[in-house]
């Protein structure tokens, strides 16, 4: 295995699609290319699918739950090939780690340590399929024996973002396959490497044809996937925006869906809690892949006694923030994913000194880098909770600092948002901190710095989306259960 850093995508097939278990050539010559976030080159060039390749991915996927193998095996029986999975992508840790870097724009060292690590949930995942209570015995009320079983939901539609696509797609297809659904697996066209390294993996370790569909689409065409009736569930990740058009369209049909979509988390820094702490904690999470976290801390909420101090201690740990190259190890932030989003920090930081915030640190592209979609990181001051930047998600390295007389108006502050993805409560009190956390309305509440964890369960309330990934909890939406009532229990299931 390859342990030097290489801005190649190192695939084999990228101007085809893996459809019904082969590399197959698409219906027209359409191509997307893919730029390097750091250089503005272009780091590799994909086929785009089109509404007959589309259309061709689902009837493989289809033809696969209804007529293959997979979803007539036992979990047990699937538990394998999660496992060769899990080998698989561990041989190409690296190549992962590079593709993301480059694509996104994610420290090659924060790469590097991720991506192994993510064959760890499809290991998870055959385990569970080994322990997972798949029938349960039941008494009816009449008496009579029943089961409650699960099985596979169907034909999932995975709709993978560009942030993060190693560790999202994986929460998506690890479950979905020990469950026996089959799936069509759309690729970003930001950053389209790491599904098609499961499709090779996918292809190499013999998985049956049509289980596992990849292909690389814009939104228009992505579309067709989720109005398509042959398409039993779909999740997505991704904006808020784009969630509720795909709930509003799968609401039509009534197709299951799973969404986790944005955030704007707020972080409540109690009167117990050292400011230069905190301020630390808050900078060495906020500048990770740039900020385009849909979970990172944002809002930073503080009494008003203490607001200018917290301000200074974060503004002199962001100003040290050493933004570059992000395969260079010297490098603490790299860029943001592409000149789209770039320009939508710019435009929002110039609203945030619109509307009155005080810019503390940062807002403007570093001097010493010519090249690459780069931006300082930023700290704003004195900010309202009904002013923008503390509305909209902005999805890049920008704080604001809200104000606020007492305990009580921070946790009333914390939950004025459309969003409950993520938060966190920094106190020296455990006890204090359980309080607060009960009351706040997120998915996920980390104590004294930013945490999340999809082996426990992640995902939001409100419109950060619907469902959960990650844990037993994420295994869920892949099954339907059934309730089978019988006059004698069966001995043979």
């Amino acid at each position: 295995m390859a342990t030097t850093a290489t801005r190649s995508a190192q695939l084999r097939h990228p101007d085809a699609f893996f459809i019904g278990g082969e590399w197959v050539e698409p219906s027209t010559g359409s191509t997307i290319d893919v730029i390097d976030s750091s250089t503005e080159e272009v780091f590799l060039r994909v086929a785009e699918a089109q509404e007959e390749d589309v259309k061709r991915a689902i009837s493989a996927a289809r033809r696969a739950f209804d007529e293959g193998p997979w979803p007539r095996m036992s979990p047990q029986e699937r538990a394998p090939f999660l496992e060769k999975i899990a080998a698989a992508w561990s041989e190409r840790a690296n190549a992962l780690a590079d593709s993301w870097t480059a694509e996104s724009g994610v420290l090659r060292a924060i790469s590097a340590s991720a991506a192994p690590g993510l064959a760890s949930t499809f290991r998870y995942y055959a385990e569970l399929g080994r322990d997972f209570a798949w029938q349960e015995e039941h008494v009816s009320q009449t008496g009579q024996p029943a089961l409650l079983v699960r099985e596979p939901v169907g034909v999932v539609a995975a709709i993978v973002p560009w942030n993060a696509p190693h560790q999202l797609m994986t929460a998506k297809v690890a479950p979905a396959l020990i469950a026996g659904c089959t799936m069509i697996i759309k690729a970003s066209p930001e950053a389209p490497s790491a599904p098609y390294h499961l499709a090779e993996i996918c292809e190499e370790i013999g998985l049956p044809p049509g289980v596992v569909n990849v292909l690389t689409a814009d939104r228009e065409v992505s579309e067709l996937l989720v109005r398509d009736p042959r398409v039993d569930k779909v999740s997505f990740t991704g904006s808020t925006a784009a969630g509720r058009k795909i709930a509003s369209i799968c609401g039509e049909r009534i197709a299951r869906v799973t969404l986790e979509l944005g955030g704007k988390s707020p972080a409540v820094i109690l009167d117990d809690y050292d400011l230069g702490t905190a301020a630390r904690s808050i900078a060495r999470y906020a500048p990770i892949m740039t900020g385009q976290v849909c979970s990172s801390l944002t809002r930073i909420i503080v009494n008003k006694k203490r607001h200018d101090d917290l301000v200074a201690a974060l503004a002199d740990t962001f100003g040290k923030i050493q933004v570059g190259d992000p395969f260079e190890a010297t490098s603490q932030m790299g860029p943001l994913a592409m000149a789209r989003q770039r320009d939508r920090v710019e435009e929002m930081i110039a609203i945030g000194k619109a509307e009155g915030a005080r810019l503390a640190v940062g807002g403007v592209r570093p001097a010493h880098l010519n090249r690459g979609y780069y931006i300082e990181p930023t700290v704003f001051a004195n900010v309202d909770n009904e002013a923008t930047i503390a509305r909209e998600e902005i999805f890049g390295p920008v704080l604001s600092v809200i104000p606020v007389a007492n305990e009580e108006e921070a946790i009333a502050v914390a939950n004025d948002t459309i969003y409950g993805l993520n938060s966190s409560v920094f106190t020296n009190d455990p006890q204090r901190a359980y309080a607060v956390a009960r009351r706040l309305r997120a998915g996920t509440v980390g104590h004294n710095g930013f945490k999340t964890d999809f082996t426990v369960g992640f995902g939001g309330f409100k419109q950060s989306g619907i469902g959960r990934e990650g844990g037993i909890g994420g295994l869920h939406p892949y099954l339907e259960a059934k309730t089978m009532i019988f006059e004698d229990m069966p001995t043979d299931r």
